[in-house]
C-alpha cells in the first residue's frame, strides 16, 4: 500500500434515486448552450434534452452507439465546436461518458486528439482547461463519472488508448440508480462484472491508500450478491447497490491502480470487437488465481480477503473462489474470449502489449508474459 497519497474526485456528486431530476437546472448553470451526448437511442435522453431546451438553452446532441473510436471523436468534435458550447453532458453507460469527457476536454483545445492521446499519441496536457462536463450513467459498470480520462479506440493501430487529465473529471456527477433499472440482463451481467473488476482491482493494486480502501472493501461482497440477484429478477436494491459499487470503483480506479485485467482489457478491445466489460468479466477470476498464485507479504494478504468475500458471496470454499466466480460468470451467460474474438495465437502479442499499458502498471505482482499467456488460455 502507498505510503502518502493523494486523491481528487468530481466537483460534485449526487447519488439516489430521484436526482437525476435536478439535472437540467445544474447543467443550465454553465451558460446557454451545451452538447448532450447520448447511447445508441436517443429516446432515452429525450426528457434531458427537452428539459433544458424549455429552459431555453440551445442543445446540440450528439450519439455515441459505441466504444468511441478515434474516427467517431473526430466527427463528434466537427458537430460540437459548431455548436461553440459552453457545456458538455453525457446521459448513457461508460462509452457516451467517455465520449462526452473527450469532447468537453478536446472541444477548446488547440491541436488534434493525438497530441494529448496516451501510448500512439504525444501524450501532452491540455493547454487550455476543459469545458464544464456533467456525467449522468444509465448503466453500473464503468464508473467513468468519477474518472479522469477518457478511454478511444484505434482502429488503425488496433489499441484503446486514453486521454487523461486531472481536470477531465466531472464537474458533477449524477448517479440515480432509477435510470440503471430494467438494464437488459447481458449488459448489466457484463457491466457488473466489469464494476467489480474495478473495486477488486484497487483493493489489491500496488498503489492501494486509505482511501481507495475505505471505497472499494465494504462493497467487494455485497456487489457480487447484488449481482448475482440481478440474474435471477428486477431488484431496486440490488440496482442501488450496483450503481454505488460502480461509482465506488470510478473513484477508487482514479486515485489508486488497477491490474492486469484491465492491462489485458485494453489490449483485448484493440483488436476484437467484444465489449470492455465483458472481456473485463471473462479475466477476473483467472487475473485473480494467478495473482494469488504468484503474490506474498501484503499483496497475498489482500488478495486472500478478496477470495475470502468472494468465497462467502457464493457459498464455496476459500481456495475455490477464483474459479467459483469464473463458473459463475460462464453460467449466468458470459462467453469466454474465443467467443468474443480473440484468436489465441495473439496471446503472446496480447501479453506483452498489456505489460506496457498503464493499467498494469497497479498490478500487486509481476507477471510473466507467459503468466499472462496462462490468464488468457484460461479465460478462453
Amino acid at each position: 500500500m502507498s505510503g502518502a497519497f493523494g486523491f481528487a474526485l468530481p466537483g460534485q456528486v449526487l447519488f439516489g434515486r430521484g436526482e437525476a431530476a435536478k439535472a437540467p437546472g445544474l447543467i443550465a448553470a454553465f451558460g446557454g448552450r451545451g452538447v448532450v451526448v447520448h447511447g445508441h437511442s436517443a429516446d432515452r435522453a429525450a426528457w434531458l434534452v427537452d428539459a433544458l431546451r424549455a429552459a431555453g438553452q440551445q442543445v446540440t446532441a450528439v450519439a455515441c452507439g459505441s466504444e468511441p473510436t478515434l474516427p467517431m471523436l473526430m466527427d463528434a468534435l466537427d458537430q460540437a465546436r459548431a455548436a461553440r458550447p459552453d457545456w458538455v453532458a453525457s446521459l448513457g453507460g461508460g462509452a457516451a461518458i467517455d465520449m462526452g469527457k473527450a469532447l468537453a476536454a478536446l472541444i477548446p483545445a488547440p491541436g488534434t486528439p493525438m497530441d494529448h492521446l496516451e501510448v500512439v499519441g504525444r501524450a501532452l496536457p491540455l493547454a487550455v482547461p476543459p469545458l464544464p462536463f456533467v456525467a449522468i450513467p444509465t448503466t453500473a459498470g464503468t464508473g467513468a463519472e468519477a474518472t479522469r480520462n477518457a478511454v478511444i479506440g484505434l482502429p488503425d493501430h488496433g489499441r484503446k488508448v486514453s486521454l487523461r487529465d486531472v481536470r477531465m473529471l466531472p464537474r458533477i456527477a449524477i448517479v440515480d440508480p432509477a435510470l440503471i433499472d430494467h438494464c437488459p440482463r447481458a449488459v448489466t451481467l457484463t457491466s457488473g462484472l466489469d464494476a467489480l473488476a474495478q473495486v477488486i482491482e484497487p483493493y489489491i493494486s500496488a498503489k492501494a491508500t486509505p482511501f481507495t480502501d475505505a471505497l472499494t472493501l465494504p462493497v467487494i461482497g455485497p456487489g457480487l450478491a447484488a449481482l448475482r440477484r440481478l440474474m435471477q429478477a428486477e431488484d431496486a436494491a440490488a440496482r442501488d447497490t450496483m450503481a454505488w459499487v460502480s461509482l465506488s470503483g470510478g473513484m477508487a480506479l482514479a486515485n489508486g491502480g488497477l491490474g492486469a485485467v484491465h492491462g489485458l482489457a485494453g489490449v483485448i478491445g484493440g483488436v476484437t470487437p467484444a465489449a470492455h466489460g465483458a472481456i473485463c468479466g471473462a479475466l477476473l477470476g483467472p487475473v485473480l488465481a494467478m495473482n494469488r498464485m504468484r503474490a506474498e507479504g501484503e499483496a497475498a494478504r489482500r488478495i486472500a480477503h478478496v477470495c475470502d468475500l468472494i468465497a462467502a458471496a457464493l457459498s464455496v470454499p476459500e481456495a475455490d473462489a477464483p474459479a467459483a466466480l469464473a463458473a459463475w460468470a460462464r453460467n449466468a451467460g458470459l462467453q469466454g474470449l474465443m467467443a468474443q474474438g480473440l484468436d489465441p495465437s495473439l496471446h503472446a502479442q496480447v501479453a506483452r502489449a498489456a505489460m506496457q499499458s498503464s493499467s498494469y502498471k497497479g498490478n500487486p505482482v509481476t507477471l510473466t508474459v507467459s503468466d499472462l499467456q496462462e490468464v488468457l488460455a484460461s479465460a478462453a
